[in-house]
């Protein structure tokens, strides 16, 4: 059964297409090492909750924009070796140093995939 990782980040407006850029060269190591497909997509319709959003999950400001991504892997044991070997290529470290968000306010998990219609 197919497995995902989801994430949800704020990041700041004024680093759009350095994100994209990123998330653009992270994709293809995640696909060198067992994805079948990243998806990043950049907030133009994400409202404030009363009690609980998107927004309020990640706090973000006024400068930023909430990105939901997801990375679409074969199964569960592919992703656990994916994602360990994804965690370890230089090409992403790089990537990292500065990372253009705040990675303590990510959320992120693994989800079996339950219905795909």
């Amino acid at each position: 059964m197919a497995y995902i990782d989801g994430f949800v980040i704020a990041v700041p407006t004024a680093n759009r297409e350095t994100y994209r850029q990123f998330a653009l060269k992270a994709s293809v190591v995640f696909k060198e090492h067992g994805a079948l497909k990243v998806v990043e997509c950049w907030g133009d319709d994400v409202p404030e909750g009363k009690v609980t959003s998107f927004t309020m999950a990640v706090q973000r400001k006024d400068n930023e924009a909430v990105v939901f991504a997801w990375v679409l892997w074969p199964s569960r044991e592919a992703r656990d070796a994916g994602m360990k070997a994804v965690m370890a290529d230089p090409r992403v470290k790089e990537g990292m140093d500065p990372m253009p968000f705040d990675g303590k306010r990510m959320i992120f998990g693994g989800f079996e995939v339950i219905v795909d219609a």
